[in-house]
């Protein structure tokens, strides 16, 4: 005896048709979510991360350069600064000009930031405490000292008590220094291949300093190997800059140049040097034309 197969009715079809219906509905959508998840994690990747060698083509993007002027605090030369400013200009630089009370902890520490190609640190340095004792080259900022401020840095002696002289320093008015130890700590990024010129005094008593910066990215280190005079510096680093920029010599031509002309300082028979010696055969239009970094 044949079994009637039961009719479904009309309404439990109906109901079926929208079941199904839902359950494609929501797999196109699911599907749809997981596509936006996976481009937006290759759109993070490809376009967001910065590559291994990332490299910046320098047709466009704009050439940057700072001077930073501590010395204006106490050693004002506004000839040098409008000369250099105008060498870099002709060049093709935006120039950014940070006067002596600009020059604080957190200005170093996010100094990378800006990209600069050129950095002028027209700034006290030194790398002497005492008659007899010598140590890392330290920067000078024109930010008080206090004890109670940056306290890991201090403990960590990544910032030192520095002063213009003894007298101050036992009148109790310090400023915070910036040892080559932060350099390689604390700063906000990575320097981009950027020609660092150090006028201060001793910024190549040793190379810890140097070899600080370099560290973070920097291309060259350009500095002198004892005491130098702001009036010898300030020559000296016009006859520097037309060398490399306007005239396109390599770091060395232009170092072995500047002191043909300008020569030792008188009084401290400081030399103008630069640091890793092989930068010697780099120019500014090399360098720059290349500026890869490191994440």
């Amino acid at each position: 005896m044949k079994t009637k197969k039961k009719r479904v009715g009309t309404k439990a079809q109906i109901r079926a048709i929208k079941n199904r219906e839902r359950r494609i509905i929501t797999a196109i959508f699911l599907a749809f979510i997981l596509l936006i998840v996976v481009f937006s994690a290759y759109f993070t990747y490809t376009f967001l991360s910065p590559s291994q060698n990332q490299t910046r083509n320098p047709a466009s993007s704009q050439l940057k350069a700072a001077i930073v002027d501590h010395l204006s605090l106490t050693m004002p030369n506004q000839t040098f600064i409008e000369t250099a400013t105008n060498t870099l200009k002709q060049a093709g630089y935006t120039v950014d000009y940070y006067p002596g009370e600009k020059v604080t902890v957190e200005f170093y520490r996010n100094l990378p930031t800006h990209a600069y190609e050129i950095i002028v640190l027209r700034v006290h340095s030194t790398a002497s405490y005492s008659n007899v004792m010598k140590g890392p080259v330290t920067l000078f900022t024109s930010e008080h000292y206090n004890k109670r401020k940056y306290v890991h840095e201090q403990l960590t002696d990544q910032l030192v008590r520095v002063a213009f002289s003894q007298y101050e320093l036992e009148m109790g008015i310090p400023y915070f220094g910036v040892r080559p130890c932060f350099i390689t700590q604390n700063l906000n990024g990575r320097f981009q291949n950027a020609i660092t010129i150090m006028m201060g005094c001793e910024g190549l008593d040793n190379t810890l300093m140097a070899k600080a910066f370099v560290e973070k990215g920097a291309k060259a280190y350009i500095s002198w190997s004892k005491s130098v005079s702001a009036s010898h510096t300030d020559q000296a680093t016009t006859q520097l800059l037309k060398h490399l920029i306007t005239e396109k010599q390599t770091i060395e031509q232009a170092v072995t140049e500047t002191m043909k002309e300008v020569g030792a300082d008188p009084a401290y028979k400081s030399l103008l040097i630069y640091y890793p010696l092989e930068a010697g055969e780099q120019t500014i239009e090399n360098i720059t034309s290349n500026p890869t970094t490191k994440p």
